[in-house]
């Protein structure tokens, strides 16, 4: 894994990746919130890192991928002001917090299951991880980095700023900081607090009213956002491990958080590789529940929203992400959709045409440099775009060769099933998806094929010409070969 190099977002630079642990890879990701329906934002997040831990263990590599649930503690305003967000929506459903969290994370694996995402190594909950994240607000405490405030908790900021640089992941100026919360006009929730209005909560005193608590040294209440994560990769991965990923609107405040309170109990940044990925636009506006533009994931898949021209499965939307670097913006259309199921079509279609290529005793071409552009575009931080321009190259090889434009050896043809099997079904983790008419469809085709070569053994040419034209008409290809006639929709 020496040539693998991966873009360190808190060094902001390309860097050679090797495992702090021989062959084993400790890699943690935050998970989401679950308090509502996963909608498309919540998707490429889980492709991306699906993608690199795929290929991490394509190269020997054992990974632990840790992938956290939130529910307990993300207030609404995503820092230490409003409600609970899981408290929330209970009180609107009119049921536990417990079974919000039960139904949205039922929802949110089963949308990553039909994304074709390996499911984590290890999926700890917030709420059951209480001790550990009081013990690290003690030991954050004893190191003189925290103090206790009316039964809440806070992170002292500008004490850990001054031997610490407190920003450098996000990139904001801690003086800036001061300042635009010393010229904020309106008094939050609970800031009257704090020392400072940057420090942010690591315990937060539950009101009589709030459903979710437990006991502390500080009385009864309930962990900040940012503990969470830092107790529980602390827990599965240890005091440093290899990569932190996540989406970039979690640098600042989660992830700078993270890193401070982990520093104040380790004296070290917890992970050596902070990865980030950028987010999903829709025509080019950001999702938001003000401009009605945000897309639920089972909307997307049934077609059902206002935005959408028709339903588009799990594996367009899935080629549609990796069609773009995961550090670029990727803007959401509906022509941006379809050519994704276009292209993935073509693909599958020539995956599918490899096994019946006909094979000659002098090859005209190497698919072994396909490969090896493959293994160094996915070396190169992950560049998937290049790695599927490639595949359309093996395409091209494939149809030319079916055409009989191309001779290909025996080994060049095995090779080129493999690249398949290997990169695009395996490594970008992309299935043919199952629909159930499929086997029908085939025996149809094959049954109208075998009329068609009937009609041409009979020198009924005019019929065969027919059934031609009318397949055609219909959207099929079909091509003659020496073996026989085969079709593609």
């Amino acid at each position: 894994m020496s040539d693998l190099r991966l873009y360190n977002t808190y060094t902001r630079t390309v860097e050679e990746f090797h495992p702090l642990h021989d062959k084993n890879v400790g890699l943690y990701v935050c998970g989401p919130t679950v308090y509502g329906p996963p909608h498309l934002g919540h998707v490429r997040g889980p492709v991306v890192f699906d993608v690199l831990r795929r290929y991490m263990e394509f190269q020997g590599l054992k990974v632990r991928h840790v992938r956290n649930i939130t529910d307990v503690g993300h207030l609404v305003g995503d820092g230490d002001e409003g409600e609970d967000k899981l408290s929330k929506q209970a009180r609107l459903e009119q049921v536990e917090p417990m079974e919000i969290a039960q139904a949205y994370t039922l929802a949110y694996n089963d949308m990553c299951r039909m994304m074709n995402t390996l499911p984590p190594s290890i999926e700890p909950r917030a709420s059951g991880h209480i001790l550990e994240q009081i013990g690290m607000i003690e030991a954050i405490i004893n190191a003189g980095l925290a103090y206790e405030a009316n039964g809440s908790v806070y992170f002292d900021v500008l004490t850990y700023a001054k031997t610490h640089d407190y920003g450098k992941l996000s990139g904001r100026v801690l003086e800036d900081l001061i300042a635009g919360a010393g010229n904020e006009a309106r008094e939050l929730e609970g800031q009257g607090e704090k020392r400072n209005p940057n420090d942010f909560a690591l315990w937060k005193k539950a009101a009589p009213e709030h459903i979710m608590q437990w006991n502390s040294p500080w009385g009864t209440g309930y962990p900040g956002w940012h503990i969470e994560c830092s107790a529980m990769s602390r827990k599965y991965l240890g005091d440093i491990f290899d990569i932190h990923g996540g989406g970039m609107d979690l640098l600042f405040p989660h992830h700078e958080s993270e890193i401070a309170q982990s520093t104040a109990c380790t004296g070290h940044n917890p992970a050596r590789f902070w990865i980030h990925h950028n987010m999903i636009t829709i025509n080019g506006q950001k999702m938001a529940k003000s401009l009605n533009n945000g897309i639920r994931v089972d909307e997307l898949f049934a077609g059902n929203h206002p935005l959408l021209e028709q339903a588009y499965s799990p594996m367009t939307l899935r080629f549609f992400i990796l069609q773009a670097h995961y550090r670029g913006t990727l803007d959401f259309s509906n022509e941006a959709l379809q050519a994704s199921d276009k292209g993935l079509q073509r693909l599958l279609n020539a995956a599918a045409q490899v096994k019946k290529l006909p094979v000659s005793d002098i090859g005209e071409y190497a698919v072994s440099d396909i490969w090896n552009n493959c293994v160094q575009s996915m070396n190169e931080d992950l560049n998937t775009p290049q790695v599927i321009a490639q595949l359309f190259e093996a395409a091209r090889v494939c149809n030319q060769a079916a055409d009989e434009k191309l001779k290909l050896d025996r080994e060049n043809v095995e090779l080129l099933g493999r690249l398949f099997d290997t990169w695009l079904l395996g490594i970008l983790g992309i299935k043919a998806e199952e629909k159930g008419h499929e086997s029908a469809l085939d025996g149809v085709m094959q049954l109208l094929l075998t009329m068609r070569a009937e009609a041409k053994t009979n020198k009924n040419y005019a019929l065969s010409d027919e059934i031609r034209n009318k397949l055609t008409a219909l959207g099929f290809t079909i091509k003659d070969g020496k073996d026989g006639s085969s079709w593609s929709l």
